[in-house]
């Protein structure tokens, strides 16, 4: 199926509890400070210093990815940042996604309840085929929220890495869903 993206870009999603709106410059002082954060950088790298977090920035607003109706959302609470998603593009019909979260914002089903929206988005919007993430095998806490939102284990990966984290050593938990997959819990939640 040939996916048909929106006329004009990622469209602001809304959940009970949160706005995600996509990603701006004027989010550039958030990104420093949850990227700043040793624990919520636990899983994913070292905290990363200003100059490196606006480098990667620039990646996080490709306007290709926009254009597609994919890329970056800042998650708001009652108008206040918790954090971010994403879904980015992985080859043709296939999207990775991903999260991170403020720790103040942990631990309240907020990662699942913006990842469901952004999977909805790129399966009845974007039109998008299957959907995929991965995160360390010792990060629990994303394999549940990939789980509450519908994705199945789909293996373990082992990869080199430069400067490994504690626990990359067991690898990557790989996961995954499908447009049918979404389609069939979709029709279960309602019936």
């Amino acid at each position: 199926m040939t996916p048909r993206y929106p006329p004009r870009g990622k469209p602001v999603l809304q959940t009970d509890r949160l706005t995600l709106r996509p990603l701006t410059w004027d989010d550039q002082l958030e990104l420093e400070r949850l990227d700043a954060d040793p624990e919520v950088m636990r899983y994913l790298d070292r905290p990363r210093t200003p100059d490196q977090i606006r480098e990667r920035f620039l990646a996080r607003t490709d306007p290709s990815h926009d254009a597609m109706g994919l890329g970056y959302w800042v998650g708001l609470e009652e108008g206040r940042f918790v954090g971010w998603w994403l879904l980015t593009p992985e080859g043709p019909g296939v999207a990775d996604i991903g999260w991170r979260l403020h720790r103040a914002a942990w631990g309240r089903g907020l990662a699942s309840e913006g990842a469901r929206a952004v999977v909805r988005h790129g399966f009845a919007t974007v039109g998008l085929e299957r959907i995929v993430a991965d995160t360390m095998v010792v990060n629990h806490a994303s394999q549940g929220v990939m789980r509450k939102i519908g994705m199945r284990h789909t293996g373990i990966e082992h990869r080199d890495w430069e400067h490994p984290l504690p626990g990359a050593e067991q690898g990557e938990w790989l996961a995954e869903i499908t447009r049918e997959e979404w389609l069939a819990q979709s029709r279960d939640h309602q019936g």
